[in-house]
């Protein structure tokens, strides 16, 4: 099993909120780690039916007799416990880490837990592996096998390129023709798919509904629809676009991403990791691997970051532009070595339209080094490996 690098922030929302709210795409680990983290506590699965039961037919006795210290596993699934639940953890109310729910559809949970638990609630974001919990771990853990199979443990960790495959295709039908309609979202199969492929194709490119849904044969409220759903279910990001009152136009569409470039390139239909060297979505893929590393590092330790991209009407542009506090972070995203300074002029404008002083690139690069009026380049590998050197840039 491979350690997570979540448990200092489990603790800490243990000691501060009754209940913890652990969000992430559906086996992305979250409740391995959970039970690693909290051996000892009561484990309920909603997908259970006699765990359903258990908690559907009685609520406020089932939550008695647990008493404290338990889990509730896709708690989105029994909307009808999250009352029972305020009552429940405010007969303490000054007790921390009472409760922990798990779910895999952040609109659903949220929504209910902004019904009844307002307040009560930390929130913990997991993603699939990141480089610096798999870097050394075996020698076939390597960046571009991370990059190119994707963090789900089931499709990073299997033995062949057929099985990985194979786990990609359960993991999407899986997830369109049971965990949707389980949710009470009403989609058709096809048409998900359809959809799904076609944002492969489109991935790092910026988000047109209306384009989409001509070339679907369907309206763009549906487009808009089934991709939410996705987003929703921490499986794209569409990375909003920076605006600032400087005297130019700014692109107000966002970009779409896929959280994972594995299923990336199982949608792309990408088998073998060598395909990728002539692929014309390599460039794409790359960035869409590093922007979902460093947004998940930034926020996993400095919660409340932001990440967005940078561009204007004139087509200059930064990949990467990450709020933090009062601090603007921009990145230019390269995937060859060595970049030099006149590749990177949509950096320079966005440092001087938005008054940043220093800017990056983070690239192949084996060593970070310095192209000058402000700018460094970093070797990505490196940097993610140790993320904390975040928090100093």
């Amino acid at each position: 099993m491979i350690p997570r690098h979540y448990s200092d922030r489990l603790r800490q929302l243990l000691r501060t909120f009754p209940i913890v709210s652990v969000l992430g795409a559906r086996q992305c680990g979250k409740t391995t780690f959970i039970k690693t983290s909290l051996p000892r506590w009561q484990y309920l699965d909603m997908e259970k039916p006699s765990d359903v039961i258990r908690l559907s037919e009685d609520p406020e006795d089932a939550l008695r007799l647990l008493k404290e210290h338990f889990i509730l596993d896709e708690a989105q699934r029994l909307p009808s416990l999250f009352p029972v639940l305020r009552s429940f953890v405010d007969q303490h109310p000054e007790k921390a880490g009472q409760v922990v729910l798990l779910g895999s559809a952040s609109l659903s949970l949220i929504k209910h837990i902004s019904e009844s638990l307002a307040g009560r609630v930390g929130f913990l974001d997991m993603t699939p592996f990141q480089w610096d919990e798999v870097r050394g771990k075996r020698k076939t853990f390597t960046l571009d096998a991370l990059w190119f199979r994707g963090g789900f443990p089931g499709s990073f960790l299997k033995p062949s390129e057929a099985t990985r495959t194979d786990w990609f295709e359960s993991y999407t039908r899986t997830f369109i023709e049971r965990d949707l309609s389980v949710l009470g979202i009403d989609v058709s199969a096809p048409q998900m798919r359809r959809l799904w492929t076609m944002l492969a194709h489109l991935n790092g490119g910026i988000w047109n509904a209306s384009q989409i849904a001509g070339a679907l044969g369907t309206s763009y409220h549906t487009v808009n629809r089934y991709t939410d759903i996705l987003e929703q279910t921490f499986l794209i990001r569409k990375l909003q676009p920076y605006f600032a009152n400087i005297g130019k136009r700014i692109v107000k569409s966002p970009k779409l991403y896929f959280r994972d470039t594995g299923l990336l390139h199982y949608f792309l239909g990408l088998r073998e990791a060598k395909t990728m060297d002539v692929h014309p979505a390599r460039g794409a893929s790359w960035e869409a691997f590093v922007i979902e590393q460093m947004i998940s590092n930034f926020q996993h330790l400095s919660p409340g970051t932001s990440g967005f991209y940078w561009r204007t009407s004139s087509g200059v542009e930064t990949d990467l532009l990450i709020e933090r506090g009062n601090k603007l972070i921009p990145f230019e995203i390269k995937l060859h070595s060595s970049p030099a300074l006149n590749e990177v002029t949509g950096l320079s404008s966005c440092m001087k339209d938005l008054n940043i002083p220093r800017g990056y690139v983070l690239s192949r690069a084996k060593t970070d080094y310095s192209l000058g009026h402000g700018i460094k380049v970093l070797s990505f590998e490196n940097l993610i490996a140790s993320p904390r050197r975040l928090l100093d840039l």
